[in-house]
């Protein structure tokens, strides 16, 4: 590689990824990572212990590497909901615990019966009406 192909930050680029050789210089970490966030990768392995055909133990092992986008792309989304991770989640479960939320769900539960009791009337008034 000649001084003229080097980058100003002594990286290699994709332009000058050949060396003089003919050979391809390998990635450096950095594009390695990034290639990996972006893309995702998935490493899915099951360990299974059994004595005499009888399973004593299994565990799945499920790994996914992405970025937060790739992986909201994919519909994965858990740290969205999981309160350590999101502050928003945190006030939530806050706001449940306090009881704030425990009279909302109160009436809509109120509200839910009182719709399936009319429901129900209306279906009974039916039957009798057609027979």
């Amino acid at each position: 590689m000649t001084v003229s192909n080097m980058p100003a930050n002594g990286g290699v680029t994709q332009a000058n990824a050949v060396a003089a050789g003919g050979g391809r210089v390998p990635a450096n970490l950095g594009d390695i990572l990034e290639r990996v966030l972006d893309k995702g990768l998935v490493i899915a392995g099951d360990i299974q212990v059994n004595l005499l055909d009888i399973e004593l133990l299994t565990i799945k092992l499920r790994l996914v590497i992405a970025s937060l986008e790739t992986a909201r792309e994919v519909g994965i989304n858990w740290w969205e909901a999981d309160p350590w991770l999101s502050a928003d989640a945190a006030r939530g479960q806050m706001a449940y615990r306090s009881g704030n939320g425990i009279g909302e769900l109160r009436d809509e539960v109120r509200r839910l019966r009182g719709r399936v009791r009319e429901l129900e009337a209306g279906d009974e008034h039916r039957e009798h009406r057609s027979s």
